[in-house]
């Protein structure tokens, strides 16, 4: 264990008769942090301040830590919450140390660190809280400057549904009416530094530089203008020489994250002008970055260049969408089903006059439904190559959030975007979990996503936008998206029948090292129950294990040895579930729901 891993008070080591610590968390360049517990049995963090390390600027008029100072005098829901604060001795050396409430989450670093968060719209968030903050610090009488915003120094507080930023260490914050020009710069992390805070000069526009960063940094994952430095160390003065050197150049915007499907290109003039060189060419107060983001138009001198770029990530993300594949060739068997798609939806798509002569509008919506391993989602991506239209893929995970109303903005945001590239398929996978039935006991905030849901797809197919849509388990779904209007068309993907399967093997073989006289009918016949997905996962890529670890070819031996030894990973009970759910989407039965149907939404 290193020195960085302990710190200096020990487990149970008791501060003042008052606190007890009950674990180190991290050691700074003149402080620790530790997770203490008070006398009245409460969890608090407890900061300890190495006096002799600190810098003379750190200190007021009256020698006292100017960090514990402004903590007293402070109070935003944005900001970390003074508990207390005193001295002690130790190891002959004194410390100060200042305790705060207890914050049940972490920090934006570790949270990048363990995943990127994949929505503009909850960067939004955090960089609106942080700048509540910073708005609540720079419009006191005697304003306060943090100097030290960074991903670490914002934790988000988990412990409700909302996730609230808080605006923690103030170990380099400064009144504004100090004099910094021997602040100690070369503490602060470069990458977050405003370019005047080289020079000594810090200001309100310097921590509304810092959030800038944080933004890019969240969207595209990495700090701008970052570049590589040799291995070997740098000297502090000229790695701050080469930072302000990148800086000089022009501000590169890489490709967002095909994750963050809510990407909004107004994140190019917001951060643009966050980042801006001189400090009047930025957002002059946290009021005005707060508009910004929350949606007031920037104007700029550079809002052709900002229309320009917006225009480029638009074409980017269009080109990568709408590449060419195979269509229905790359998919085994299905030809009822494909025949039927190509009457029901390709050919009313492509030809919608022709339809509306005989009164046949262009469907909404399809849905595709059956047992997992069926190639719901494969079939998707293979009909919108068909259709030849731009093809949208999004799953739950991408459209949920713990913010209150955000998923419906993200599916706003969703169709929007369909519409401005349209014609576009729009894909959305389990939309069971999204969208579950109303009549459940579903939480408040799905219901508000359904009734979301059911807006958007109002007359979608005179926007050009056909949505297709895929589950498992279609009676968890709510009835109104499955009225007229809206999936319009719903199709039952069973297990493969014999001439699929057979279709399948001969696929997922042919290009593979296979021994002559591979009997593809017996393979079929043998597989009855198996789902598209075993005979390539767990058949097919399992024979070629074994041929490859006897150095032969994929012989019919083989293959028979892994079927018989190969369960369906779909029971037969199971499938005979999906029978009775298909006949009840078919009207052929009633359904078990005995609940009077909902009118309209």
């Amino acid at each position: 264990m290193t020195n960085r891993d302990k710190g200096l008070l020990s487990k149970g080591f008791v501060i003042d008769e008052k606190y007890t610590v009950v674990l180190f968390i991290k050691k700074g360049i003149n402080a620790e942090t530790y997770r203490v517990k008070s006398k009245n049995g409460k969890v608090c963090f407890l900061k300890l301040i190495d006096y002799s390390k600190l810098h003379h600027t750190a200190f007021n008029v009256d020698n006292d830590p100017t960090e514990i100072e402004i903590l007293k005098a402070v109070k935003h829901p944005n900001l970390a919450i003074y508990k207390d604060s005193g001295e002690l001795i130790h190891g002959n050396k004194r410390f100060g140390y200042v305790v705060l409430s207890f914050i049940a989450g972490e920090t934006i670093d570790d949270r990048i660190r363990r995943e990127s968060i994949n929505s503009w719209y909850d960067i939004k968030q955090i960089a609106a809280g942080v700048l509540e903050g910073l708005k609540y610090l720079h419009g006191l009488p005697n304003p306060i400057i943090h100097n030290d915003i960074t991903p670490s120094n914002v934790m988000l507080d988990l412990s409700t549904d909302i996730p609230t930023p808080k605006i923690i260490d103030f170990g380099y914050a400064r009144y504004f009416n100090q004099s910094l020009k021997s602040f100690p710069k070369h503490e602060l992390n470069k990458h977050y530094i405003a370019p005047e805070g080289f020079n000594n000069v810090f200001s309100t526009q310097s921590d509304l530089f810092s959030v800038g960063v944080i933004m890019y940094q969240l969207v595209f994952g990495t700090v701008p203008w970052v570049k590589q430095h040799s291995r070997f160390s740098l000297e502090r003065s000229d790695e701050e020489d080469l930072t302000q050197q990148e800086r000089s150049k022009p501000l590169q915007f890489p490709e967002p994250p095909d994750a963050m499907v809510d990407f909004d290109e107004s994140v190019v003039p917001i951060i643009r002008k966050a980042l801006g060189h001189q400090p009047d060419t930025r957002f002059q107060s946290a009021d005005d970055f707060l508009k910004a983001i929350r949606g007031d138009l920037i104007e700029s001198e550079d809002t052709t260049t900002h229309r320009m770029t917006s225009e480029a990530f638009k074409s980017t993300r269009q080109q990568r969408e709408t590449s060419k594949g195979r269509g229905f060739d790359a998919i085994a068997g299905m030809a009822d089903l494909k025949a039927q798609l190509q009457l029901d939806v390709i050919d009313a798509l492509h030809n919608p006059e022709e339809y509306a002569k005989y009164g046949i509008t262009i469907p909404n919506g399809m849905l595709l439904y059956g047992p997992p391993g069926c190639g719901k989602t494969f079939f998707a991506k293979h009909f919108a190559e068909e259709v030849g239209f731009n093809f949208i893929h999004v799953n739950p995970g991408t459209l949920k959030s713990k913010w209150v109303n955000a998923t419906e903005e993200k599916i706003a945001k969703l169709f929007r975007d369909a519409e401005e590239n349209a014609p576009t398929i729009l894909f959305i996978e389990e939309i069971s979990g999204l969208f579950p039935s109303r009549d459940s006991d579903v939480h408040e905030m799905s219901k508000n996503a359904v009734e979301a849901m059911l807006a958007e797809m109002d007359r979608t197919g005179e926007k050009g936008i056909f949505v297709l849509c895929a589950t498992n388990y279609p009676n968890k779904i709510d009835p109104a998206l499955l009225r007229a209007g809206r999936l319009d068309k719903k199709f039952y993907m069973p297990p493969p029948d014999h001439e699929a399967r057979k279709a399948l093997f001969e696929m997922h073989l042919k290009s593979r090292p296979i021994d002559f006289g591979i009997d593809y009918d017996r393979l079929a016949s043998m597989t009855q129950n198996y789902v598209s997905s075993d005979i390539k996962d767990l058949i097919v890529d399992e024979a070629s294990r074994v041929a490859l670890k006897k150095k032969d070819r994929i012989t019919m031996e083989i293959l028979e040895d892994v079927i018989g030894s190969t369960i369906p990973s779909v029971p037969v009970q199971e499938l005979e579930k999906y029978e009775k759910i298909r006949a009840a989407m078919n009207a052929e039965i009633d359904t078990t729901n005995t609940k009077a149907p909902r009118i309209g939404f």
